[in-house]
């Protein structure tokens, strides 16, 4: 199942999407964390990075109805070079949300 992310402008349709809550213990409050996973074509290959290196995004879900600001904690890929035509990367990606 797919779950439609927004990352500040950029839709992205998440694979195996999963939220937690973090507690964070110095200031009695929880954080949530998501992990998914998407593909990343060579077309897209550099507005992906571009947006990633920012680190500090806003993230729309809105079949959580969520809105909030998120860090990258973690993200890996399967290609870290995708100027060749016609490649697709998997990615996973791991935001927490920040105050």
């Amino acid at each position: 199942m797919k779950t439609i992310i927004w990352i500040n402008d950029t839709k992205l349709e998440a694979l195996h999407f999963k939220a937690e809550l973090m507690e964070n213990s110095n200031v009695h409050s929880n954080k949530r964390k998501i992990s998914f996973d998407f593909k990343v074509t060579s077309e897209d290959y550099h507005d992906i990075v571009v947006l990633l290196y920012q680190l500090n995004f806003r993230i729309r879900i809105p079949a959580q109805e969520w809105d909030f600001n998120a860090s990258i904690i973690d993200y890996l890929t399967s290609i870290t070079d995708l100027y060749k035509p016609n490649q697709v990367a998997d990615y996973h990606l791991e935001l927490l949300e920040q105050d």
